[in-house]
């Protein structure tokens, strides 16, 4: 369906209202760039290329667009989304099939809903096909304009629109699929003669419109906040808060326990096994795995690199980081693990800690099976604890611990017999 068409994301504006030296699209959504969500569209679209038109600090890109093979267009001046469609047709030369633009601040969109609109596109044979949404607050947003027939024949944006077509609830999303020879031929024709003095792409639609072509549309189904455009960092939070449950949802889908949805962060990235069980207050960061059985939380934070696995107990102000944590573990209050790797059966008591940094360099920290770290425990890494070993209450752990050895003080220091 998606396969004679080609994606082109519009990556270039600087997002002053970001008020940020970080280019609006690489600002991290649940973990990651909310442009890789939209990479990730284009890639589920299976489409036949994707390519990205970068500005402003485009070298911040240049790892990301590698990593998913999108072709970089630069834009040089920022002078409209007609003017940044342009900057790709060097690139399309030979290529004479459908364009679908997105947005690289529109992270919500769904697969689904694209397929759609690309669906729609080839039934219609339109020379161009909108992706529309019925707002009650249209506010902020270009108007589908129509005649008396229902025919679209244009696009004002809201500082252009006129009173009555202010009144207009049908909105444009700004994701529009075009025949591609269509779209360059009347690109070609547009003036800036408007209130940014800028080259708007949505003025193809007139353009088209009044040769005569077809213009098509799909209104989008359900919560129109799929399509919302994040401009600010208050629309990054909204942002963050829909994405979030939507992944939460699918963990719960998937046989995971969420205590309570709305104070548990889970980022992109993460995977939890069956039947865990995740309680308020708990930050997931991404790259972090989680076996099966499990019981993590409340008020526990779990950061990059970490790894739990099945019938472990994580419990209340606990924080891991670069670590894996063997099976039918506990570590239930107020402890600290970093870059340690602890076997199976172990119990951190409360308090413990890991003194990881040596001021320079992280150092590493092993605690064999079936290990007992007694309360306020601090480790001084690099150290290792033998199998069934043990720590006093408030040991301060310096040198290594041998299997099945008692170690107690400040030093710790092995327990006579």
């Amino acid at each position: 369906m998606s396969k004679n068409c080609v994606g082109i994301i519009l990556a270039a504006g600087e997002g002053t209202r970001m008020k940020s030296v970080i280019p609006k699209v690489m600002h991290p959504l649940c973990g990651r760039p909310m442009l890789a969500y939209v990479l990730d569209l284009a890639k589920e679209l299976k489409l036949k290329s994707t390519l990205v038109v970068v500005g402003h600090k485009r070298e911040m890109l240049q790892e990301l667009l590698a990593e998913y093979k999108a072709k970089p267009v630069y834009q040089d001046k920022l002078l409209g989304t007609a003017d940044a469609i342009k900057r790709a047709e060097g690139a399309l030369r030979s290529f004479s099939g459908d364009i679908i633009v997105l947005y690289g601040d529109q992270p919500l969109l769904r697969e689904e809903t694209l397929q759609r609109l690309i669906q729609k596109h080839n039934e219609a044979d339109a020379a161009a096909t909108i992706l529309s949404a019925y707002v009650d607050n249209p506010c902020g947003y270009g108007r589908i304009i129509r005649d008396n027939f229902c025919s679209i024949k244009a696009i004002v944006e809201e500082k252009d629109a006129a009173r009555e077509q202010k009144n207009v609830n049908e909105i444009n999303t700004g994701i529009i699929c075009f025949k591609k020879h269509l779209l360059f031929k009347a690109i070609a024709k547009i003036k800036p003669n408007n209130a940014k003095k800028e080259y708007y792409l949505t003025d193809c639609i007139k353009l088209m419109a009044d040769e005569g072509l077809r213009i098509d549309s799909i209104a989008l189904k359900g919560d129109v906040k799929e399509a919302q455009g994040i401009n600010t960092r208050i629309d990054l939070a909204e942002a963050q808060k829909i994405m979030r449950y939507r992944m939460l949802e699918k963990f719960m889908l998937a046989g995971i326990g969420i205590v309570d949805p709305e104070t548990t962060h889970i980022d992109f990235g993460s995977a939890i096994g069956q039947d865990t069980i995740i309680y308020p207050f708990t930050v997931v960061e991404k790259d972090v795995k989680i076996g099966k059985f499990c019981q993590i939380g409340p008020f526990c934070h779990l950061r990059p690199g970490t790894v739990i696995e099945d019938k472990t107990v994580i419990g209340n102000y606990t924080e891991i980081t670069r670590s894996r944590i063997g099976g039918e573990s506990f570590m239930k209050h107020f402890s600290y693990l970093g870059d340690t790797v602890a076997g199976n059966k172990v119990n951190i008591g409360c308090g413990t800690v890991v003194a990881n940094f040596d001021g320079k360099n992280k150092q590493k920290t092993v605690i064999g099976d079936g290990a007992f770290i007694g309360c306020d425990t601090v480790l001084r890494a690099p150290v290792k604890i033998g199998k069934h070993a043990i720590t006093g209450a408030g040991a301060v752990v310096t040198k290594d611990v041998k299997a099945q050895e008692v170690v107690v003080g400040v030093p710790a220091r092995p327990l006579r017999k």
